[in-house]
């Protein structure tokens, strides 16, 4: 039965694309007519310093406009002529993707650059300090169950791409979730967070935004990028990055080693602490690969091919009694095929077909007690593809549509040597096939005023089929001020293993009754350039969900709503030439509606999370300081003498950051991380180590 769904899987995708290969007219019929009148313009935005106008965290602006003045309509942008560098190519073919993006709610991005700057060693380092996240389980000492947030949704409650394809496995047992370590960081060209009318693109469980995580290609010479790190806790980390281009040939391939032993003194009543008051079996070891190469066929047509590959061993700490011991072994495989082609004779009519497979194989294992001992496995393979058809049908109205064909296996294999237990031993093998057809449609109804509308119509071979429409719009008031709002329709199913597969560590119970969790996620907010050197974006956002997915009784149940509702602010100002600064902040209210919780806030949620930066760079020279105030989260364990209504207390925390120039080719950086040095409770007697520092070299060839 799997050899035939996959069988038809791949005859769908390959007949998909050739038909629109093979019928260009349908697709440009109207580019044709216009297109010696008509040119989509390719915005471009250099990002090589923080001194620039951009943010510092994040580029807080929709890609298709320039950052001043704001404009709607991308095709009376007026194109900048880069300096002119070997790596002027490299900023032309990186940003000029996203203009086929809905404009209604904003684009969040974040470079290179940045990244390097803020010394992130993960994708939820660099996720931390964009709009919106609450991410707890990143850090020293983090804790993999208390999650990663993005405007009060779960991280199975929004999507993950890389370079367009969905890395989400919808895991929730096994400590299996989506790990925010499996690129190296080194490989990230820029992460772009969507939301609003995007998510009729990329997927119906968007309840929070999409993730997309875009990979460096080769230009020019090859060059050879390396960096070493050594720093508290044992922590040392290497990288190492090659790319160039030769002809019509472009690679790039990445290596990064990391290993943190996190044994730090932590205080009476912390999550994890042995008998020495140690923080106990919390270090993280993981070594990541990445490859990619592209080929243009001619000027219509590219091929490229990319592969992620993950090793990771870490102990698992639990934020509740009694000290856990378990471990945690993950190994990843991420490979995605995409062909681009132009259709027609212009700009106006884009194809592009990919193929994607992903596995993620997940084992916790340890002792139960003193006696016994438990094993659980998850073997999750993805095989994806997708259609995607970038139209531009008239001067006003743009059309990207397409279809998206996803076959997922999975292999729950459970162990537990605990006679209360041994009755829940078993190995499932389920799949599950699902289709998806989307449209989202970008009409310029005048210079000044926009309508996005979507449409995804999944078919589900476990939940049947069901549409999620989408509507966005955009109104620049002024030539400094645009409103804008935007609502979406979501579903999240359930994942198989929450249907088939018992848990042994946790003692949860599979619900093969379980519905899916469905409800809407909506924006309204206000774009405003101030002055030339300031600009902000406001936005509200809010959603509803209902049957929520949680365990009661042990046992997985569709257990009530939640609404939430939210600020975000993002502001980037240039101070003086050489000096930047940037300011996030998100207020997010997640109120359970039902049950016994009824009128709390969802665990591990903070109410308000402030992300403020500045920096100074001068000839190689660099230094930038930041700033995280957290208000403190609903603690979700609790000890014999704890409420419900606890939260851990506020806490602010400064990192500075620097880079001393050796030579033209050769840096040294140093982190300094919470320089005040409180040893501040995180989320849930999760401590911090107070005062941390690295220091490491990096040099380019």
């Amino acid at each position: 039965m799997k050899e035939n769904v996959k069988k038809d899987f791949l005859l769908l995708t390959v007949a998909f694309g050739s038909l629109l290969i093979a019928f260009p007219g349908f697709a440009a019929e109207s580019e044709i007519e216009q297109r010696n009148t008509d040119k989509l313009t390719e915005v471009i935005l250099d990002i090589p310093s923080l001194s620039e106008v951009e943010l510092p965290a994040t580029n807080a602006e929709l890609l298709t406009q320039e950052s001043v003045p704001i404009e709607v309509n991308p095709e009376e942008t007026q194109v900048e002529t880069p300096d002119s560098t070997d790596d002027a190519d490299i900023i032309i073919e990186a940003i000029a993707e996203p203009d086929n993006l809905p404009q209604s709610t904003p684009t969040y991005v974040i470079d290179q650059e940045e990244i390097k700057k803020q010394g992130a060693a993960s994708l939820a380092d660099i996720l931390k300090r964009m709009p919106g996240f609450a991410i707890n389980d990143v850090g020293h000492g983090a804790d993999i169950h208390t999650g990663t947030y993005y405007r009060g949704a779960s991280i199975n409650q929004s999507v993950f791409l890389i370079n367009g394809r969905p890395i989400n496995n919808n895991v929730n047992i096994y400590h299996g979730g989506t790990d925010l370590n499996s690129i190296p960081v080194e490989a990230i060209e820029r992460v772009e967070l969507y939301s609003g009318t995007a998510s009729a693109l990329f997927g119906s469980s968007a309840f929070g935004g999409v993730v997309n995580i875009i990979t460096k290609e080769g230009y020019g010479k090859p060059k050879l990028n390396a960096s070493a790190e050594f720093g508290s806790l044992s922590l040392n980390n290497q990288q190492v990055t090659y790319g160039g281009s030769s002809d019509n040939v472009k690679y790039n391939f990445s290596f990064e080693r990391f290993f943190i032993d996190n044994r730090y003194r932590v205080p009476l009543g912390a999550a994890n602490r042995d008998e020495q008051g140690f923080l106990f079996n919390a270090d993280t070891a993981t070594s990541t690969y990445f490859g990619s190469i592209g080929v243009d066929l001619d000027q219509k047509n590219s091929l490229n091919l990319d592969v992620t590959v993950l090793s990771s061993r870490r102990g698992l700490i639990y934020f509740g009694f009694p000290l856990q011991r378990d471990r945690l072994d993950h190994d990843g495989l991420n490979i995605g095929l995409s062909w681009k082609t132009r259709l027609g004779n212009g700009e106006s009519s884009n194809l592009t077909t990919s193929i994607g497979y992903n596995q993620d194989y997940f084992s916790t294992y340890g002792p139960t007690g003193a006696s016994f001992y438990r094993r659980g496995s998850l073997d999750t393979q993805q095989l994806t593809a997708r259609v995607d058809h970038e139209w531009k049908i008239t001067s006003n109205n743009k059309l990207r549509w397409g279809l998206d064909l996803k076959n997922t296996d999975l292999i729950g294999d459970v162990l537990s040597t605990d006679p209360n237990r041994i009755a829940g031993n078993e190995k499932e093998d389920r799949s599950l096939f699902n289709t998806a057809l989307f449209a989202v449609n970008t009409w310029n109804i005048s210079d000044n005023f926009l309508i996005d509308l979507g449409l995804r119509q999944t078919f589900d071979s476990q939940f049947g089929n069901y549409l999620n429409p989408s509507l966005g719009l955009r109104y620049a008031v002024t030539p400094i001020i645009a409103v804008r709002g935007s609502w979406a329709g979501a579903q999240r199913n359930p994942g198989l293993d929450q249907l088939y597969v018992y848990d042994t560590v946790h003692n949860w119970i599979p619900n093969p009754d379980l519905s899916p969790e469905t409800g809407s996620t909506w924006s309204a907010g206000v774009d405003v350039n101030f002055s030339q050197n300031l600009i902000g974006q406001f936005t509200y956002f809010g959603s509803s969900i209902s049957d929520r997915l949680g365990v009661i009784a042990n046992r997985w149940e569709n257990i009530g709503l939640v609404d939430t509702n939210g600020l975000e602010a993002a502001l980037q100002l240039r101070i003086a030439p050489g000096w930047s600064t940037f300011l996030n902040y998100t207020y997010t209210d997640a109120q359970i509606k039902t049950g016994t919780e009824r009128g709390l806030q969802l665990g591990l949620i903070p109410y308000s999370v402030l992300q403020t930066g500045v920096g100074y760079e001068n000839a190689g020279w660099q230094a930038n300081l930041y700033v995280t105030y957290n208000s403190g989260a609903r603690r979700s364990i609790f000890a014999a003498n704890n409420k419900s209504t606890d939260f851990a207390p506020s806490f602010v925390n400064l990192d500075l950051t620097g880079r001393v120039p050796l030579t033209s080719n050769l840096g040294l950086t140093v982190y300094l991380e919470n320089l005040l040095g409180e040893q501040y409770e995180r989320v849930n007697r999760i401590y911090s180590p107070g005062f941390t520092f690295r220091v490491g070299l990096s040099a380019n060839f």
